[in-house]
């Protein structure tokens, strides 16, 4: 798989073998988005909204937002609220605000229940209404609002005082008192007209009397992520990580899974392939421990990156496998040595029952001698009436530095490797053709490093 695109179904094939696995992963990663959800309480949001009359320009509505959770306006909240513990910098963190359309400022508020959430965003909302008012020239004190006033009674005496200087002009038709009468009618109006714009230009009567456009609601869910989100988060991250540690895994591995590679590395000739028939056992060993029950359960002990086993042909075409590697072995020894040491990794129960299969088939032609070998630290007996050593294992369960290994041992034992057999799993018919028995096919080997079939 490490040089394969990895696909659905090599994806699917994984769930399907480790679901067990997967399933407790889940449940493991959902503990602890609860966990999460205990150690930070939930949160409620809830949003009050301020209205600014007037025409305002998207950079003044982005001032006005940075003015709303500024810390001025939060200072004044906490001292309003005065909630215990809770100051000016940490209700600022609780609160921001945004500009939305219609000249509507949003001021939201965060707070461990719906009645503080629906306050604060109440109070911040009123310091910023009263802050930018302050800020804007409408609570200056007595003496700015008293200004336009007096301007408007100045105006009003001035008027009256030109009023009374037209009056007192000599009344005659001359030129000269029609031109004064003229002039101080037009010095009115255009005091008049003076205060007007004066008026228009306030900024007290346009942009500064903002509004907040009602309480706040008070929520009634809490603000993501929710204990229901972090739980089923936590399950789903976790589920995840370890289908992508399984691939990953996958992709890295460096075992063998080619007849080609298992030859290089251990630089002996094919001799073929054999079918070996495997069924799970019903019953389990009652003799495992605690740990190979818990492997078992979940479904570590079986490999996930292989293809399941294709189904077989019948026992006639399995030990016509079997047949031909035994006469291209009696091809390869001499008439007068044929004695061999059939080498099987340790572990590789699949390679085990096709050895045995050998030695039956071979009928002491030649004569077959089963070790197993640790690929750790490889040891293999030193040679004595051997011609040579078969080397019989399954493919994907080993990595090149390991079958190096073995025949690196083979070679110090004195023994030079004739062959190898690659075993193969397979699914066997559920309904038995005829011809030799069952049992036959797989034979039971003694017990022990070594087991010998055929004539002594």
């Amino acid at each position: 798989m490490n040089d394969d695109t990895i696909r659905l179904a090599t994806v699917g094939r994984m769930i399907h073998r480790r679901w067990r696995l997967l399933a407790v992963l889940a449940a493991l990663g959902a503990l602890v988005g609860y966990g999460t959800s205990v150690l930070f309480p939930p949160r409620y949001t809830t949003s009050a909204s301020v209205l600014l009359p007037g025409a305002w320009e998207e950079r003044e509505l982005l001032t006005q937002t940075e003015i709303a959770t500024s810390s001025v306006v939060a200072d004044r909240a906490a001292a309003t609220l005065d909630w215990a513990g809770v100051d000016g910098d940490e209700l600022r963190e609780r609160v921001s605000a945004a500009a939305a359309d219609g000249n509507i400022i949003k001021i939201s508020g965060t707070a461990d229940t719906p009645e503080r959430a629906q306050r604060l965003s109440d109070q911040v909302a009123q310091e910023f209404v009263a802050f930018a008012a302050r800020i804007t020239g409408d609570d200056t004190g007595s003496d700015a609002a008293a200004r336009p006033e007096e301007l408007r009674k100045l105006v009003v005496r001035t008027s009256r005082r030109i009023t009374e200087l037209a009056d007192a002009v000599d009344p005659g038709r001359t030129v000269e008192s029609v031109q004064t009468r003229t002039e101080l009618a037009k010095l009115r109006t255009a005091l008049q007209e003076a205060v007007n714009e004066l008026e228009q230009a306030d900024p007290a009567a346009g942009e500064a009397n903002m509004v907040v456009m009602g309480p706040a609601v008070r929520p009634d869910g809490e603000a993501p992520p929710t204990r229901v989100q972090l739980i089923v988060g936590g399950a789903l991250l976790f589920f995840l990580l370890a289908v992508v540690g399984h691939l990953a895994a996958a992709r890295m591995s460096r075992r063998l899974r080619t007849e080609p590679e298992i030859v290089a590395a251990l630089g002996a000739v094919p001799l073929g392939t054999v079918d070996v028939p495997v069924e799970r056992p019903a019953h389990p060993p009652e003799n495992r421990d605690l740990r190979a029950r818990i492997r078992r359960f979940l479904g570590v002990d079986v490999r996930w990156d292989v293809p399941a086993p294709q189904t077989s042909g019948d026992e006639a075409g399995r030990r016509i496998r079997y047949r031909r590697v035994c006469a291209r072995l009696r091809e390869r020894l001499a008439r007068s040595g044929r004695r061999l040491l059939v080498v099987v990794p340790d572990g590789d129960e699949v390679a085990h029952r096709a050895a045995g299969r050998l030695v039956t088939e071979a009928e002491g032609d030649p004569l077959l001698r089963v070790t197993e070998v640790s690929v750790s630290r490889p040891m293999v007996p030193d040679r004595g009436d051997e011609s040579g050593a078969l080397v019989v294992l399954s493919a994907g369960n080993w990595t090149a530095g390991e079958l190096t290994g073995i025949a690196e041992a083979c070679a110090d034992a004195g023994h030079e490797i004739v062959g190898i057999v690659v075993a193969g799993p397979v699914r066997a018919r559920t309904t038995r053709s005829a011809g030799r028995p069952r049992d036959a096919a797989a034979p039971a080997l003694a017990v022990g490093n070594d087991a010998t079939g055929g004539p002594g």
